[in-house]
């Protein structure tokens, strides 16, 4: 869940739907590409901890929450056509000290209209999104587990099994793929066996 802010409130435009380039090409492909059966894919979101932090997520009912507001396209194409029921994510406490990888959450529910964006009152509304075809998605996720160790931004940047990670080379993106390798790395770093 990112910080709020606030936003002009003005009638909204008629408009169509957001289009998204062929994943089958650029950097993302693999995020989106066909699975296998039964195949688990990882991912990392990040939010504030003075914000929504994973204990938060821990006292929400049932530990479970949406995870709205995100108004960047590419996040926005992350939760809507790359999560699926049943992967993982890191939970990244950004702007934090120190920031962290300090959880793992599930998605339970995959992309659906966020109504944050077509509520006036809500800080991240947005005035030319609409119901009919709506800009903004978002996934619910639940609580899994703490990891044993938070695993710090320097620590992630100075792994070199990491340097390709996207949070390093895409820090802007609050919702990022992660490799395999990239969550078995992470897994051994907070479990101290790296």
């Amino acid at each position: 869940m990112p910080a709020k802010k606030s936003a002009a409130k003005k009638a909204p435009a008629k408009k169509a739907a957001p289009k998204s380039m062929p994943y089958e090409k650029g950097a993302w492909a693999a995020a989106f590409s066909a699975r296998a059966p039964g195949e688990k894919r990882y991912w990392l979101i990040k939010s504030e901890p003075d914000v929504f932090s994973f204990d938060d997520l821990l006292a929400a009912p049932k530990q479970t929450t949406c995870w709205d507001s995100v108004r960047n396209s590419s996040a926005r194409n992350f939760l809507r056509d790359g999560m699926k029921k049943g992967d993982l994510a890191f939970y990244y406490h950004s702007n934090a000290e120190p920031s962290a990888i300090v959880g793992i959450c599930e998605v339970v529910r995959e992309g659906y209209p966020d109504h944050t964006a077509l509520d006036p009152s809500h800080d991240y509304y947005d005035a030319e999104s609409i119901a009919e075809t709506p800009t903004w998605f978002m996934v619910d996720v639940t609580a899994v587990k703490k990891l044993a160790t938070p695993v710090r931004l320097p620590e992630i940047k100075n792994s070199a099994a990491l340097s390709e990670m996207s949070l390093v080379k895409v820090g802007r993106l609050s919702v990022v793929p992660v490799r395999p390798n990239e969550w078995e790395t992470v897994i051994a770093m907070s479990e101290g066996r790296s």
